[in-house]
C-alpha cells in the first residue's frame, strides 16, 4: 500500500495513477552495456594473447559494472518512491524515499496541466508534466510515463468534480 492509498480521505476514490517511465533506468542500462562490452573485449584479448590488455579491460568492466548496479538501485528506488495520482477530490504527487516531499492540490486549486515531450519522449511515451496551481505554484514532474493519458484522466476527474459542485 503506497502513500496515496494510505492518505485517501473518507469517500475519496482513486481515478488515475502515473509512474516514472522505464527510461529512468537509462544511465544504468548504459553502464551495464559498457561493462558487458569491456568484459567481452577482455575475453577476446585473452584469446589474442594480450594478458595485460585483457586484465585492464576486465577490471575496468568490473568497476563500471558496480557503478551500473548502483545506478540500477538508485533508479529503482526513485521509480518506486515517486507517486502521482488523481482522486475524486485532489491531485497528489509524492517524491522521495527517506526524505519525502508531497504536493496535494484540491481540484478547485488546479489551473492547468502542461506536458513537455521531446522527440525521444514522444517516441517512447514519456515527458514532463507540470501542474499549475492557483497563486502561481508550478510543480514539474519529469519522466512520467504516458503524461498525455494522465493529463486527460486528471482533467476528466476535475471536470466531474466541478460539474457536481
Amino acid at each position: 500500500m503506497g502513500y496515496v492509498e494510505k492518505n485517501l480521505m473518507q469517500g475519496e476514490k482513486l481515478y488515475a495513477r502515473a509512474t516514472l517511465h522505464w527510461t529512468v533506468f537509462g544511465k544504468a542500462i548504459l553502464f551495464m552495456a559498457l561493462s558487458l562490452g569491456l568484459m567481452v573485449f577482455s575475453y577476446w584479448a585473452t584469446l589474442d594473447g594480450s594478458p595485460e590488455l585483457s586484465s585492464a579491460a576486465w577490471y575496468t568492466g568490473v568497476v563500471i559494472l558496480v557503478a551500473g548496479l548502483w545506478f540500477t538501485g538508485e533508479a529503482f528506488v526513485k521509480r518506486q518512491s515517486t507517486e502521482l495520482a488523481v482522486t475524486s477530490k485532489r491531485v497528489i504527487a509524492k517524491f522521495g524515499f527517506i526524505r519525502r516531499s508531497t504536493i496535494e492540490l484540491n481540484h478547485s486549486k488546479v489551473e492547468s496541466f502542461h506536458v513537455e515531450q521531446g522527440v525521444l519522449g514522444r517516441m517512447l511515451g514519456y515527458g514532463t508534466l507540470s501542474i499549475n496551481g492557483t497563486g502561481g505554484g508550478i510543480t514539474p514532474i519529469p519522466g512520467i510515463g504516458d503524461p498525455l493519458g494522465f493529463r486527460r484522466k486528471a482533467m476528466e476527474a476535475i471536470d466531474a468534480f466541478q460539474s457536481n459542485s
